[in-house]
């Protein structure tokens, strides 16, 4: 592994009943590397993204962050996981909280940062992602674009050394996808490590350095946006990018 590599995944595999959903995974991620994860429907994008922190369990291989293995399960689970921010399909805001609540309660909480700090520092998120007048409402009050920006905003509170992000946009209206798109690339240009399952193919040609390609639980294809895009390697992914073209 190398100096720079933040997330490794080695040699994963894991299974749903009968179901062989990753087949011998093998990726890393470097830091300030945007990765984007595409493919077709159930070729295991989400459950790999969601293996990275844990949030589902392998059967096999293991995941190291900065060089450390990530552990099974307590405390040193925790430490380690709220280094790596998430941003999920669903928001998964806390509806009976402010905004402003929802991007401290991490930092207060896990991170035992001042009270007075934290909201300052949410503030100045919350102005990034352009939600700052929204700080006293609670979620239902805001459109899903905002609220998935929030989401980002808290994320980015805690800090993270590398932020995955699970179908950002796919619960969201089409009007709203590009206001989400758009802070993500600002985080990329800004150098955050990313690793981005999306359907959004032009986002991917735009924004990443790897595009890599799964089908049926396995890694088929990696290569530059460009070359994927343009000179695709395998019969599958040709297939793949014929279907969306159409």
């Amino acid at each position: 592994m190398s100096e720079n590599t933040v997330i490794e995944l080695k040699h994963i595999d894991k299974h749903y009943g009968n179901l062989h959903v990753l087949k011998d995974v093998n990726l890393s991620i470097k830091k300030g590397e945007v990765v984007v994860i595409i493919g077709p429907s159930g070729s295991g994008k989400s459950t790999l993204c969601r293996t990275i922190n844990r949030l589902e369990g392998i059967d096999s291989g293991e995941v190291l962050i900065e060089g450390e293995k990530l552990p099974d399960s307590g405390k040193e689970l925790a430490k380690l996981r709220s280094r790596i921010g998430m941003v999920f399909q669903s928001f998964n805001l806390f509806a009976h909280k402010t905004i402003l609540e929802n991007v401290t309660i991490g930092p207060v909480e896990v991170l035992h940062m001042n009270k007075t700090e934290a909201e300052k520092e949410a503030m100045e998120l919350l102005k990034r992602v352009g939600v700052a007048s929204q700080a006293n409402k609670v979620p239902a009050q805001l459109s899903g674009g905002q609220q998935q920006r929030v989401a980002i905003a808290r994320s980015l509170a805690m800090h993270p050394i590398a932020m995955l992000f699970d179908e950002p946009t796919s619960a969201l209206d089409p009007e709203m996808i590009n206001e989400v798109l758009n802070v993500m690339t600002e985080l990329a240009r800004e150098g955050m490590t990313m690793v981005i399952v999306s359907h959004e193919m032009n986002f991917a040609r735009r924004v990443a350095d790897r595009v890599v390609f799964m089908a049926d639980g396995e890694l088929i294809e990696e290569n530059t946006p460009e070359e994927f895009f343009e000179h695709p390697k395998t019969q599958r992914a040709k297939d793949f990018l014929d279907s969306i073209k159409k």
